[in-house]
């Protein structure tokens, strides 16, 4: 017996069980199959006497039933000691999850990548199934490239997970509690490997060309252009120097853009749309003045005025400029454009105060 198995848990316990005078509730034992019955089936438990699987066990256990012949020997788990015929209750399906769970914790200690067939889908991620253990796939968990991009629409979402229903996916096993029946597996786990291969020929300060290849609230999915495999991430306050609450406002799906790298950490590539351009702040002084007057598009309503978008920065005119947030709205319009004068440049605090023209 190899040096694993005589560390192997389940051995250890059956080991034990055998080496008792005693058997108790739970333990898991070596029995021999003997006979069949249509009410149950007869096994020797050596100097334990004999067992029985009968009733809801012999009808769980059908199928690994009728593939015994007399003599060969099962894992069985003692349910009770002594029944009113003196036979020892038995459960096989209850051995063979504890050996299917023994087998799980191994995968997760080794860190072994395994096939998983997916068998269903919720707004959760993926379920599938393990040595007969049911197992969950978190969405957060998916490889960057099965990441639905409408994470926000709950349907949508669902819709795009099912479609990964009866497919395999590589994943590893990084949560296994049998007490509380937990599996939780990850395939970005497997992928993040073979990632950080891929992205070994690229450093942070590159400048590349990738495409848009999903739009979230949070940002923007990017592939890149020279080697599609790897997919980036462009957060919000990375896409424009202006002011952007929704990604969708300036990028659409399958555009092609400059980005640079921002970071490279775990087998993520962090990015940055707007770094690809000068930094209009850091020459406003050049460009605008106290005084002047500009156009500019009413982006955003706040509680303490409106976001005004300007050709390459954004402006605030704040709300005592017109006495009440119903006022304001009474004299400006989202997405509509009007002129306004400059009150004060902040380079320092990229900040640039505006006033309504009257």
């Amino acid at each position: 017996m190899t040096q694993e198995l005589k560390q192997n848990p389940l051995i250890q316990a059956i080991k034990q069980a055998a080496s008792r005078t005693k058997i108790y509730e739970g333990d898991i034992v070596e029995a021999a199959f003997i006979k069949k019955t249509p009410k149950g089936v007869y096994f020797d438990l050596g100097k334990f006497g004999t067992g029985i699987v009968y009733g809801l066990e012999f009808i769980n256990a059908k199928d690994v039933i009728k593939k015994l012949k007399p003599g060969d020997k099962i894992l069985a788990k003692v349910l009770v000691l002594e029944n009113e015929d003196g036979f020892r209750e038995l459960s096989l399906t209850e051995a063979g999850n504890q050996k299917n769970w023994q087998k799980i914790k191994e995968l997760e200690e080794s860190g072994e990548i395994i096939p998983m067939k997916i068998i269903g889908a919720n707004s959760g991620g993926l379920i599938g199934e393990i040595f007969e253990i049911k197992a969950f796939l978190p969405v957060s968990r998916l490889a960057p490239e099965h990441l639905p991009k409408e994470l926000n629409d709950r349907q949508k979402l669902i819709n795009e997970l099912k479609k990964f229903i009866g497919k395999e996916l590589n994943v590893k096993v990084v949560t296994a509690n049998q007490k509380s029946n937990k599996l939780v597996v990850s395939e970005k786990e497997v992928v993040s490997v073979n990632m950080k291969e891929l992205l070994e020929q690229y450093k942070p300060g590159q400048i590349l060309e990738a495409m848009v290849s999903g739009i979230a609230d949070f940002g923007a999915f990017v592939r890149l252009i020279d080697n599609p495999k790897i997919e980036g991430i462009v957060y919000l306050q990375e896409i424009d120097y202006r002011a952007i609450d929704n990604p969708k406002d300036v990028l659409k799906q399958n555009d092609i853009i400059k980005v640079k790298i921002l970071e490279i950490k775990d087998g993520k590539l962090i990015l940055s749309i707007k770094a690809t351009r000068p930094n209009p702040w850091e020459n406003i002084l050049n460009k605008y003045k106290e005084g002047d007057e500009v156009s500019g598009v009413v982006y955003k309503f706040t509680p303490f005025g409106a976001i005004i978008n300007l050709e390459d920065v954004s402006g605030v005119i704040h709300i005592t400029d017109f006495g009440s947030y119903e006022e304001m709205k009474k004299a400006l319009s989202l997405n509509q454009k009007y002129n306004f004068i400059i009150s004060q440049i902040k380079p320092e605090e990229q900040r640039l105060i505006l006033k309504l023209k009257k």
